[in-house]
């Protein structure tokens, strides 16, 4: 099926079948100079994304996998939408009003156990409702996901929904939308593993990073943040003026040796409150291609894919390896529900959650 507007394109195929035979769709969003977006409604992930270098060549930039199969063999989260609290949560364990909640703990870090990414069966793992359109800013893919109350051992019936948008200054856009008849947390992300280069094309250790965060929420040997917030002055977290991803991704440091690298949550700098600021940059110097990263979010989950380990084969059989994909992860801050000076991931009755990230892409 296509739809054409113009300048703009949607275009829907198969992209394979679930485990019971309910089929899977690919979703290509696609703006007037060829920056393209394939969005499956499995996961609401992000496929592919394919973005000019300097020379006008397209590349695909997300590391990922070539149909439906490959994202339910593999417990990547390439690429997906995370929920319903992404990160980690210390030993699946939270109290809300008075009463003690107990989630999965699917992830065991220095065989400490914590909850990650929502559990067993998360957000990646589910089939979305997709309504593609043409919208005001470019053509757009509307998902959406109903919660059930105890999913997952979550509280409340939870509505989201994600807008998918290529806009036409070569920007990925995704605006969030939650609602709840009970109280309950919730913290959504997207798990996209970017290669600037290329996906496939080696390690991301060249890339140069700068991050607008002069903060960052250290971590103990499970990975689960102290509830401090530290300067990154001083420190191989300090990217306020660009950096390589390699350059101190091995420094003697507690910090680095404890995730592996960089699997951290950075304090973003906003003007004021739920503004769409931005967070980070990132340079591929040999292809020219610069993302940008611009959210409402508080935090940033800056990761370096340090547990690829290049026996997952993705597109094309590309093996990815240790550090083959960065994550730019923006969010609330991991473990928040237990940490009582991190920003709340607490969501009411009545109440709307609502969060915007862009991915742009340009050139130099």
């Amino acid at each position: 099926m296509r739809f054409d507007s113009l300048s703009i394109s949607l275009m829907t195929q198969p992209f394979g079948t679930l485990p019971g035979g309910r089929p899977a769709r690919l979703f290509t969003l696609q703006n007037a100079s060829g920056f393209r977006a394939d969005i499956s409604d499995y996961g609401a992930t992000v496929v592919n994304l394919f973005v000019p270098d300097r020379h006008g060549q397209m590349a695909d930039v997300a590391l990922g996998f070539e149909s439906v199969e490959g994202y339910v063999a593999h417990k990547s989260y390439f690429g997906a939408i995370i929920g319903r609290c992404g990160n980690r949560l210390a030993h699946g364990r939270f109290t809300l009003d008075g009463r003690r909640y107990t989630l999965a703990t699917n992830n065991t870090p220095a065989d400490i156990p914590c909850h990650l990414h929502g559990g067993l069966v998360g957000f990646d793992r589910v089939l979305w409702r997709a309504e593609p359109f043409s919208g005001p800013d470019g053509p757009s893919l509307l998902l959406h996901y109903r919660s059930p109350e105890g999913e997952e051992g979550y509280p409340g019936t939870l509505d989201v929904t994600v807008t998918y948008t290529v806009t036409g200054d070569n920007a990925l856009r995704i605006d969030y939308e939650a609602r709840t008849d009970a109280p309950t947390i919730v913290n959504l992300t997207n798990h996209s593993y970017f290669n600037l280069a290329g996906e496939g094309m080696d390690d991301v250790l060249g890339h140069i990073v700068s991050l607008n965060c002069p903060a960052y929420t250290p971590v103990t040997a499970g990975l689960i943040p102290t509830g401090q917030v530290a300067p990154v002055a001083g420190t191989p977290f300090d990217f306020l003026a660009p950096h390589t991803i390699g350059e101190r991704i091995e420094s003697s440091n507690e910090q680095l040796r404890f995730a592996g690298g960089y699997d951290h949550n950075f304090v973003i700098t906003h003007a004021q409150p739920q503004t769409l600021d931005l967070a980070a940059t990132v340079l591929e110097p040999r292809s020219g291609r610069l993302m940008e990263v611009l959210t409402t979010e508080p935090g940033l989950q800056f990761y370096t894919g340090n547990f690829l380990d290049g026996t997952c084969a993705g597109k094309k059989g590309h093996a990815y390896p240790r550090r083959g994909g960065f994550c730019m992860e923006t969010q609330h801050f991991p473990d928040a529900i237990n940490q009582p000076g991190f920003p709340s991931v607490i969501l009411r009755p009545g109440a709307t959650l609502r969060s915007t990230t862009a991915y742009r892409f340009r050139i130099r």
